[in-house]
């Protein structure tokens, strides 16, 4: 059974960074691309970034480019989201996903991606 847990989630001043982490468990070895999406409330899940499998290629949004880093620790089966800089526009839950069916791509449409947590709260203050 595949799981994905996000964590590291709160609330910030605008300006200030977080790290999100994406424990996974259940996919085989840690050969799927991995993604990081957002939903602000009244808004459609969008695409932040991703990683490929061993994280020679990353992938981000314009709106978080330069701002947010995506990294991934194969050994710990665990990718991360470091986000500096961050603006009250950030706020959303954020949510962590895997594409099995991609390795060395990262792709973008959340229709690519299989598996999916349960999302964490992030809020910035003004």
């Amino acid at each position: 059974q595949v799981q994905l847990v996000e964590s590291g989630g709160g609330l910030v001043q605008a300006g200030y960074s977080l790290r999100l982490s994406c424990a996974t468990s259940g996919l085989t070895g840690s050969s799927s691309a991995m993604g990081w999406f957002r939903q602000a409330p009244g808004k459609e899940r969008e695409f932040v970034g991703g990683i490929n499998w061993d994280g020679s290629s990353t992938s981000y949004a314009d709106s978080v480019k330069g701002r947010f880093t995506i990294s991934r620790d194969n050994a710990k089966n665990t990718v991360y989201l470091q986000m500096h800089a961050l603006k009250p526009e950030d706020t959303a839950v954020y949510y962590c996903a895997a594409a099995r069916r991609f390795r060395t791509v990262v792709p973008r449409p959340s229709s690519m991606f299989d598996y999916w947590g349960q999302g964490t709260q992030v809020t910035v203050s003004s």
